[in-house]
């Protein structure tokens, strides 16, 4: 992306005392690229001291959502230069920014105000969901849906689906379902719903008045959430500590609630094996970590592994660039991932560790 491109991929304003963010790249669902993660960064954390700056509003442009996630052609090209050995690791430094810039947005000392309104995926979350005023729409599609990549949940993903009630935010990565409005709140992903034909009243109303005060009026009651309702099954089920009794349980219901387990089955067995059980791994460490950074931090260490093997590639292969929804996972099946080979993607990685924990704590 050349700079005008870039310049005009996202806009920054002020109006008011409202700085506000708008992603423009609406025939790509505003996909995030580094380039735009990295002005984003740089226009945050002036408007943190700017005493003209009162509150931060980001949105999408366009009629398709806040933000598909990151640019994963990009991804998929630095995949095969790292199979072939190649030394460009140009995702590296993308998710660096990326996940300062999610880090940033969680300690933001100005209300952040998203608007998650369509689709907001994978890196759509990460700009949104960590942010203090998170509302959703009867248009939002919210999920994380690496695993169908042959990737797991990373921009903060596993910490907050980690702390999702029960073990509905372990359903939510395994299967990487997109999530209707009722659902993300009900996970803990968003704070209010307001239909989508009132949101442009409400950012104009943000330019002069705080968010805590204007916000109230604009609240609506969401519709019953799908995932509580089914929150009994999904707890006993996905309780187990690896995939493959996961994947048992959902198969041995016998219940009223038999077709939707099975249903949940198909969709996980046809995920990446490594990435499934690697994901599974992530959330459960997470659940034991005390900072979003932290979190930040292993995801990393564990989306630089998964880069530089077979599956994200041949994942965005099938899902992006062939179209052809034909993964050929290797390995190829649950049993073939050991728990040593899950382990290797935790490992420290010395030089080349995020170290966002250890910023944020000196």
């Amino acid at each position: 992306m050349n700079p005008a491109e870039l310049e005009a991929a996202i806009l920054f304003e002020q109006r008011g005392s409202l700085g506000v963010v708008v992603l423009n790249r609406p025939k790509a669902v505003n996909a995030l690229t580094a380039g735009m993660c990295e002005l984003m960064l740089a226009q945050l954390q002036s408007w943190a001291v700017d005493d003209a700056i009162d509150q931060v509003l980001v949105y999408g442009n366009g009629d398709r959502g806040l933000c598909a996630g990151g640019d994963i052609v990009a991804i998929y090209r630095d995949a095969l230069d790292q199979q072939a050995g190649g030394g460009n690791n140009s995702s590296a430094a993308f998710w660096a920014t990326e996940y300062r810039l999610n880090s940033l947005i969680s300690r933001y000392p100005k209300p952040y105000i998203a608007f998650m309104d369509g689709l907001v995926l994978g890196g759509g979350v990460g700009i949104s969901a960590h942010g203090s005023h998170r509302l959703v729409t009867e248009r939002t599609r919210c999920g994380m849906p690496e695993t169908t990549i042959g990737f797991v949940p990373d921009v903060g993903g596993t910490f907050l689906l980690s702390r999702a009630p029960g073990e509905t935010g372990t359903h939510a990565a395994l299967t990487g379902s997109h999530l209707a409005a009722a659902d993300v709140l009900f996970l803990g992903m968003a704070d209010e719903f307001v239909p989508s034909e009132r949101l442009s009243e409400l950012a104009l109303a943000l330019e002069s008045e705080p968010v805590d005060e204007v916000l109230p009026r604009f609240v609506a009651a969401a519709p019953a959430s799908a995932l509580q309702q089914e929150q009994q099954l999904i707890d006993e089920a996905y309780a187990a500590q690896s995939v493959e009794q996961i994947l048992s349980s959902l198969r041995s219901v016998t219940t009223e609630d038999q077709e939707t387990a099975a249903g949940y089955a198909q969709t996980i067995e046809s995920k990446s094996p490594t990435a499934l059980k690697v994901a599974l791994a992530s959330l459960r460490r997470s659940r034991e970590l005390s900072s979003l950074e932290e979190a930040l931090d292993q995801e990393y260490r564990v989306g630089l592994r998964l880069l530089a093997g077979h599956d994200m590639a041949e994942g965005i292969r099938a899902q992006v660039i062939d179209k052809d929804r034909n993964p050929q996972w290797q390995p190829a099946s649950l049993a073939e991932v050991s728990d040593s080979d899950v382990e290797s993607y935790f490992v420290r990685n010395g030089e080349h560790e995020l170290g966002l924990a250890a910023a944020v704590q000196s």
